[in-house]
């Protein structure tokens, strides 16, 4: 065989191996990709479902006028499964995090209010935020991503690529976190809790 054919020969063996083995990287990349979105899918799950457990063990009181239930990040789910939305002034200017205990009262006019009756343990951690391609805000804090309302991130005027203070459940894994404080890159004056606060009554 002249050396010529030879030599294409092994230059299109080459490219073969070349484009299997690219395939197999996609692959590998694709199968990593899917596992670790299943993950994330199960251990939301899971962590609905200990929510639940827990809103179980609350209690409804004057014949469902006064229902105690569980905050899972944006709203809050009752002993019976239900879930009850609450405004996103009021979770972000409470900082309410995944896990605190909440009263809500059910005024004669059909007003839900609610009220913060058992904090659950709080850490601090500082991160930066981050903005998705759907529009949604999320800190990575620790190696980790967390869930923030909106309605935080417009309050302190956060914008992607500022850190933030967050506080997130002490002994637990949680989705969402609530934005305590902003630490500004720049040389503007750091936007304080109490000065968000004058913004959310100002907002109502």
């Amino acid at each position: 065989m002249p050396k010529r054919k030879i030599k294409k020969q092994k230059n299109k063996e080459t490219q073969k191996l070349t484009s299997i083995q690219e395939m197999i990287t996609s692959a590998e990349a694709n199968l990593k990709s899917a596992k670790e979105l299943l993950l994330e899918i199960l251990g939301k799950e899971a962590k609905r479902v200990g929510l639940k457990k827990e809103a179980k063990k609350l209690k409804v009181l004057e014949e469902g006028k006064i229902i105690e239930g569980i905050f899972d990040g944006r709203n809050m789910i009752g002993p019976d499964d239900r879930i009850y939305p609450i405004p996103a002034n009021y979770a972000s200017k409470s900082k309410l995090v995944e896990g605190d205990v909440l009263k809500l009262t059910i005024a004669p006019d059909g007003s839900f209010i609610f009220k913060q009756i058992g904090p659950c343990d709080r850490k601090k951690l500082i991160g930066k935020v981050v903005k998705e391609s759907e529009g949604n805000y999320k800190v990575l804090a620790s190696g980790k991503s967390y869930k923030v309302l909106l309605a935080s991130v417009t309050y302190f005027k956060a914008e992607e690529g500022d850190e933030v203070t967050i506080v997130v459940p002490k002994e637990k894994e949680s989705t969402w976190a609530a934005i305590e404080n902003l630490i500004k890159k720049t040389k503007e004056s750091v936007l304080s809790s109490a000065e968000a606060e004058e913004e959310l009554e100002e907002i109502g």
